[in-house]
């Protein structure tokens, strides 16, 4: 019987090591960082060879979509700091409240704009954006699952997880 595995960041430890090494070895590795975030497109991420070490290490453990994986290699670049103990999905964090307020970090208006975003080059410098809100701090397994799935599935889980956070009472 022949099994279709899909890439998944969040629930598979192989594929989120790897993507997690990458990520690591990207903040040791100015150059490459520095080259990926002048990107302005996953056409532009193609041609710098960082990102192909992510490509090919993954292709290693299962089939991957070169275009959606340039695009978390891209928006990953800016990540500053991997949350890794807070265990919150990435709309979480983007709900969470910022410090010393009652406002979102990502407000309800910006965050119904993202979602209504089908064009993944336009979802590319969304995400940059809203990382920047975010000061750059991220549960990378699941930003990138976002990026790479980016459907009405990943808008309808991401706006779950967003209200579920966004309207807690203090």
């Amino acid at each position: 019987m022949n099994s279709t595995r899909y890439l998944s960041f969040s629930k598979s430890p192989e594929e989120r090591e790897v993507l997690g090494a990458w990520w690591k070895e990207l903040q040791d590795n100015h150059g490459d960082r520095a080259a990926l975030r002048r990107c302005t497109s996953a056409a532009e991420v193609a041609f710098v060879p960082a990102f192909h070490h992510l490509r090919l290490e993954l292709s290693k453990i299962t089939s991957v979509r070169p275009e959606s994986l340039a695009r978390v290699a891209g928006v990953l670049s800016h990540v500053k700091t991997y949350d890794e103990t807070g265990g919150r999905r990435i709309a979480q964090q983007i709900a969470a409240k910022r410090e010393g307020s009652d406002q979102g970090r990502v407000s309800d208006l910006r965050f119904r704009r993202l979602l209504a975003i089908d064009d993944k080059d336009q979802l590319y410098g969304s995400m940059i954006r809203i990382l920047r809100l975010l000061k750059g701090e991220a549960d990378i397994p699941s930003l990138a699952d976002g990026i790479y799935w980016w459907n009405d599935g990943t808008k309808n889980a991401w706006a779950y997880d967003y209200y579920s956070v966004a309207l807690e009472k203090k």
